[in-house]
């Protein structure tokens, strides 16, 4: 008999019994507030899940999601394991994955998978209607030296910040994203639960000196302190040196590490796409990774009255 429910720590043997099997190193977390965890409503939802899928007592499949930091409602699904070539697992894991938190009240769902991986696009786009919004790039800062020496001025973000930099955010979306990927301001607020988030962030903003307005956010991101990501928006109207923001995010993370692995994330979904991907060529970084950015929009159906009414919905018509 087939079961889906959520792994704890008795599962840790098997779960390591069969990541082994598939050689690879992922590492599974098991939080030890799992259980009282699951018992919050999606608004308080803060740590990441597992499920796992097993029959005959051997686990077939294990996926992880986690709530956007701010917007529980928006699911981003963090791994997705299956035994070699069982999509079947897969598509079970991530339906399941759809109805549960889509019960709870969650609208997204968001995963980015690697572009090479296509029977995983597959399984996502055609098997369980996820579809494709744009890329997202992850360069190597290798031997990286600025141009210029000088290192924008850019200050702590406070949680009084966030609001406007979810406008700069949105305002820098190309039309065609904006329903699917604008933020709220309460993703750019302090977690309140930060310190038991298994990453680290950084956030930092440049205001335009006379008018004291945000035109530059940046983020610098870390799972293992040795892995730093470093995520920029900027206002495409200010000629903002990237040298200058990059030459700051180095100096940052070197104040605190000696040795350590720098990215810079290119985001293809931005007004500013193309001329940041011009620079990285001409600083001769190579692109590591790209990973397609897949969306599943999930809405609950309105419930029609008793009177004969027609209602057109997201291009589908009912009556009763």
């Amino acid at each position: 008999m087939i079961t889906i429910r959520r792994l704890t720590c008795f599962d840790a043997s098997k779960i390591k019994k069969m990541i082994a099997y598939l050689g690879t190193s992922e590492a599974v977390k098991i939080s030890p507030f799992g259980i009282i965890h699951d018992l919050l409503p999606l608004k308080y939802k803060f740590l990441q899940e597992a499920y796992i899928l097993f029959e005959n007592d051997e686990i077939l499949g294990l996926i992880t999601v986690a709530p956007i930091s701010g917007n529980p409602y928006k699911i981003n699904i963090t791994k997705l394991i299956f035994k070699q070539n069982m999509y079947n697992v897969g598509k079970q894991l991530i339906e399941f994955i759809i109805a549960r938190y889509g019960a709870k009240g969650a609208v997204s769902f968001i995963v980015t998978v690697d572009q090479s991986h296509d029977e995983l696009l597959e399984l996502f786009m055609q098997g369980c209607g996820f579809r494709q919004c744009s890329y997202e790039n992850l360069w190597k800062l290798d031997n990286f030296t600025p141009n210029s020496p000088n290192k924008a001025n850019f200050r702590h973000c406070q949680n009084s910040d966030a609001k406007y930099v979810a406008r700069l955010y949105n305002s820098e979306l190309k039309n065609l994203y904006k329903p699917s990927l604008e933020r709220i301001k309460q993703e750019y607020r302090e977690p309140l639960f930060g310190g038991m988030t298994n990453f680290y962030k950084n956030r930092y903003v440049l205001e335009e000196p006379e008018r004291q307005r945000i035109i530059a956010y940046l983020s610098i991101t870390t799972n293992d302190n040795f892995n730093f990501i470093i995520d920029m928006s900027l206002n495409d109207a200010y000629q903002i040196s990237y040298d200058e923001i990059i030459n700051f995010a180095l100096s940052e993370i070197s104040s605190r590490k000696t040795n350590y692995c720098a990215f810079i994330k290119h985001r293809q979904y931005t007004k500013n796409a193309d001329n940041f991907e011009k620079y990285l060529h001409e600083r001769n970084l190579n692109c590591i990774q790209t990973q397609c950015v897949l969306v599943k929009d999930f809405y609950k159906q309105i419930r029609q009255a008793e009177s004969a009414l027609q209602i057109f919905q997201f291009g589908e018509f009912s009556s009763n």
